[in-house]
């Protein structure tokens, strides 16, 4: 396999195909790089008008280099390779939608510093234990989960993985793409 693209490369051939500069513009898109992304750097906190990012389907391993993105609202990393939550710290004040699906995350831990986080695509992923799925009681502006396709929900029937999902967080307005209604029992 050839080298990773960089940031700086993937960025580059973004303004060469878009006629804008990067720093400039509120959406970029460098998923699907070929060959793919492996490592987020600095070179995003360049981003600055930056609020929608995807880097989804590359092989990145860990979140990183987000100082700088502080108008990010959204955060798309479904399809890689990332282990743990963490490096968030940075959009903490304004990430609100978090996609992150298709990865390789068991903890929770690096998502309470999100403050403001109110979408959370988290499908297929290795969570597996209700200790940490505690931990999004924290996250009291949360409104919209995914979480199918992960170990924890194995097991249950559909209501009863409900139920027990709206009990513990009852501020939910959506639950693995189904409104939650007022009237479920929690």
């Amino acid at each position: 396999m050839s080298k990773a693209t960089t940031i700086k490369e993937a960025l580059k051939r973004w303004e060469e195909r878009n006629h804008k500069s990067a720093a400039e513009t509120k959406e970029i898109e460098l998923q699907f790089q070929w060959p793919p992304i492996e490592k987020m750097d600095n070179t995003l906190g360049t981003l600055v008008s930056c609020e929608k990012l995807s880097l989804s389907t590359n092989i990145i391993e860990k979140i990183y280099g987000l100082n700088g993105l502080k108008n990010l609202r959204i955060l798309s990393l479904a399809r890689n390779y990332i282990k743990q939550i963490s490096g968030l710290e940075a959009v903490s004040e304004t990430l609100e939608e978090l996609w992150i699906s298709y990865n390789l995350i068991e903890k929770l831990k690096g998502l309470t510093t999100l403050k403001k986080l109110k979408v959370l695509y988290m499908s297929n992923n290795l969570l597996k234990d209700w200790s940490e799925f505690n931990r999004l009681q924290e996250l009291t502006t949360l409104e919209d989960l995914l979480l199918v396709g992960n170990p924890i929900t194995e097991g249950y029937d559909e209501p009863t993985w409900r139920n027990e999902c709206i009990k513990r967080l009852p501020f939910l307005k959506k639950l693995d793409g189904e409104p939650v209604v007022v009237n479920e029992e929690p």
